[in-house]
């Protein structure tokens, strides 16, 4: 009997019950692109799609826990890190990765707002994430208002400005998204440490409010891509035209009264006959 070797995808975020954003949109992601998701809890937001209410942290022994648990029995290929709250657990996380995932393709989504504007990221725990976390990730994926925050900087500048700042604390690739650019266009930014160049990834905007977890699913399909062998260009490159489509198509869903979810299996629903009344 033959035996399917998946292409496994940790998951390291928050939670979101109202399904659109954080693990639940990493595991959607990871099932479209065909990969096999894990995931490990680290907070607990009240949420919805009209904003945050609350959130509750979790004791930093469940999080080890949960880490220990998947490693001693499972190796992902590729793990992305999502929202992390406090400055103890990105230090927690931080040590588990340098010890236990050296030679894992990490993807840093340094998730600090909710699409409502809600704080998602302690402002004491910024330092642990410049300094020990950014380090240690093969692609950190900010929006503006992210990596202006990272940088310290009160105002969002010119991504030139903000490019040049985030250089001297990422040891790997920084993709700077243009999802909050005041223009037409969605055009990210993806620097190479190698070559030292930006390659533009140019996008069209798509008037819709439905754009609940858009990050979180951009970096989860940078996360599958690279599970499945591309190289950091290629995994953001196809990433890219998979948000695109699942925005373009959850643009008419009507799911909550907010900011709606994006469409993650756009191109696989149409395929199964589904009943509905």
């Amino acid at each position: 009997m033959s035996v399917t070797n998946y292409r496994k995808c940790l998951s390291i975020a928050g939670f979101d019950g109202s399904g659109g954003a954080g693990l639940q949109a990493d595991l959607k992601t990871f099932s479209a692109w065909g990969c096999y998701g894990m995931t490990v809890i680290t907070a607990l937001p009240v949420q919805n799609t009209m904003g945050v209410r609350r959130c509750y942290e979790l004791p930093l022994s469940s999080i080890s826990d949960q880490l220990e648990a998947i490693f001693d029995d499972i190796q992902p290929d590729s793990i992305k890190i999502g929202m992390l709250f406090s400055g103890e657990i990105i230090e927690l996380v931080s040590s588990f990765i340098s010890h236990r995932a050296k030679n894992i393709p990490v993807v840093l989504d340094p998730v600090m707002y909710a699409k409502s504007g809600d704080i998602l990221l302690k402002e004491d725990a910024i330092d642990a994430l410049k300094y020990e976390l950014i380090p240690l990730a093969t692609i950190i994926t900010p929006n503006r208002l992210e990596a202006a925050r990272l940088v310290g900087k009160k105002e969002v500048t010119e991504k030139s400005e903000i490019m040049k700042s985030l250089v001297q604390y990422a040891s790997g690739y920084i993709l700077l998204k243009g999802g909050h650019d005041k223009n037409e266009l969605c055009d990210d930014w993806l620097y190479c440490p190698v070559q030292k160049e930006v390659t533009v990834l140019h996008g069209e905007r798509i008037p819709t409010k439905n754009t609940h977890g858009t990050g979180c699913t951009m970096s989860a399909a940078i996360t599958s891509g690279l599970a499945l062998g591309l190289d950091v260009e290629a995994a953001c490159k196809k990433a890219k035209q998979y948000i695109h489509m699942a925005i373009k198509n959850g643009e008419k869903n009507s799911v909550g009264k907010g900011s709606g979810p994006v469409h993650h299996f756009y191109h696989l629903w149409p395929t199964i006959n589904l009943i509905t009344s």
